[in-house]
């Protein structure tokens, strides 16, 4: 089984690409600046009443983190939250694509330095300063891209799994049995090493995470983690135990899920795994009865859960030992796991539940979407991780939804797309003790791009250190203008910080 296109070369020359993204930049300035003067002009309290610029209540602070951990940061309000283009970056060479074949392009990181794609069989950085070139570097990979993880480490470094070429209907063909672990600001492959048994590990179902100084990546019938450092090879696992590891998920600790029997009896566990040996610290067995198991959180533990059917029910928490806590019923909410590529099972998926957002005492889950007149299009309510009771609700705007993103502190920062010359898109943090809002950034996005940069389910979107950045997950050609490059990935940075 293969996928993606052959690798593009770059041959749009740089005068047309740069006339396109010079109209762009030129509309999206124009369109900010004056949203944002109207916003001031009309009720100069609006800034006030979303919430002051003091920083986020956080009794622990900020915790300085080894380079090897998975990287945690807090975020200071700008000192403007008007927002300006940083980055603008076109795909070349689309002519070939369409709806049913599509150029892929998983992965999207940002650092202080970089925004970082993944597309095809390659990695690209650009610079976010604005006196810089576009592009600061590129990293051919011997393959294309089969699974990638959000996570990054403290000092910038990620890993990817690529499928190499293999000759057309050979042992091999379309397996994914590369790690590759990178240096995300300088684009320097660190190592890359050959996953010991995965003749099985397909796009279909490689997923890779980060926790503090390993890389761990599980295929269904296999898994291996390795060391950050130096790449070698800490344990693994291969088919033939009656349960097999099917993914892990990462961050401040390493959970395993397992998936035990054959169709139609699977069951479910998930373990808290010790991440240099592989052993099992604890285990939660699973009711019987779940179809599908992801894994939004390791630290604190959470579960959604799909029972008899495919779309999550239920969101179940468990104690730092493994212990059920409690269950968190999901009629009327829209967790959003699992649909991401229109619902295919491709470049990892268990950990991506873009409905959800996990902090250290509360869940932050979507609704599903309101179509009332005169009401908000949706919201996002806190639950209480110990009694799964609400404790706050952000409510959206009409015609203007929400969307969790991540915990900043034990605050949640929350983006709110926006609505043509009425509002400005928002990056937002919301304080859930207070039911404080307060904008980080306001801006607009390239029109005939902004409702799919905007939808979680299609592009990637972060926000880090004062920017925004959006990266779409699939490529396709317009089809009025088949040759012309197309819009690939967006940072907006506040005019109110030094870049």
């Amino acid at each position: 089984m293969s996928f993606g296109p052959p690798p593009s070369i770059y041959t749009q020359s740089a005068l047309a690409a740069d006339t396109a993204r010079k109209r762009r930049r030129t509309k999206l300035l124009g369109a900010t600046a004056v949203v944002v003067a109207l916003l001031m002009l009309a009720g100069g309290g609006w800034f006030l009443a979303s919430g002051d610029d003091a920083a986020p209540v956080d009794a622990k602070g900020p915790v300085a983190q080894s380079p090897d951990e998975v990287r945690e940061t807090t975020e200071k309000v700008p000192g403007s939250p008007e927002g300006q283009l940083m980055i603008e970056h076109d795909e070349e060479n689309l002519a070939k694509t369409n709806d049913a074949s599509p150029r892929y392009a998983p992965g999207t990181w940002a650092t202080d330095k970089v925004m970082v794609k993944g597309v095809a069989d390659r990695l690209e950085g650009y610079n976010i300063a604005l006196d810089a070139d576009e592009k600061a570097w590129t990293l051919k990979l011997d393959g294309h891209l089969c699974a990638t993880s959000r996570h990054i480490t403290a000092d910038g470094r990620t890993a990817v799994v690529i499928q190499p070429p293999q000759p057309k209907g050979s042992e091999k063909d379309g397996v994914c049995d590369q790690v590759v672990f990178v240096d995300l600001n300088t684009g320097k492959k660190l190592w890359q090493k050959q996953m010991p048994a995965a003749n099985s590990a397909f796009v279909t179902n490689t997923n890779l995470t980060l926790t503090k100084g390993v890389v761990a990546v599980a295929w269904g019938q296999g898994s291996v983690a390795y060391d950050m450092k130096t790449g070698a090879k800490l344990w693994n696992s291969t088919l033939g135990d009656e349960c097999q590891d099917k993914a892990f998920v990462g961050g401040r600790q390493l959970l395993s899920l397992l998936s035990c029997g054959s169709v139609p009896d699977v069951r479910f566990q998930v373990q808290k795994v010790d991440p240099r040996t592989g052993k099992p610290v604890w285990t939660y067995r699973v009711s019987s009865g779940i179809q599908t198991v992801y894994l939004p959180s390791s630290d604190p533990p959470v579960l959604a859960v799909a029972a008899g059917d495919s779309t999550v029910t239920d969101v179940i928490t468990l104690d730092d030992r493994g212990k059920y806590r409690t269950t968190i019923p999901l009629d009327g909410y829209d967790a959003k796991c699992g649909e991401r590529y229109f619902g295919l099972s491709l470049f990892g998926e268990y950990e991506n539940c873009d409905g959800i957002v996990v902090g250290r005492t509360q869940a932050y889950i979507l609704s599903e979407e309101n179509i009332a007149n005169g009401e908000p299009s949706d919201w996002i309510v806190a639950f209480d991780l110990g009694t799964g009771k609400t404790a706050g609700k952000f409510e959206g705007r009409e015609l203007q939804k929400v969307y969790p993103l991540r915990m900043s502190g034990d605050d949640l920062l929350i983006y709110r797309p926006g609505a043509g010359a009425v509002a400005p898109a928002a990056v937002v943090r919301w304080n859930p003790r207070t039911d404080r809002e307060t904008p980080l950034l306001l801006f607009t996005l390239p029109e005939d791009d902004d409702s799919e940069l905007s939808d979680p389910e299609q592009s990637d979107i972060l926000y880090q250190q004062g920017r925004a950045f959006f990266g779409k997950r699939e490529l396709v050609h317009d089809d009025k203008y088949p040759t012309d490059p197309v819009l690939m990935a967006v940072a907006i940075g506040s005019a109110g910080l030094k870049h």
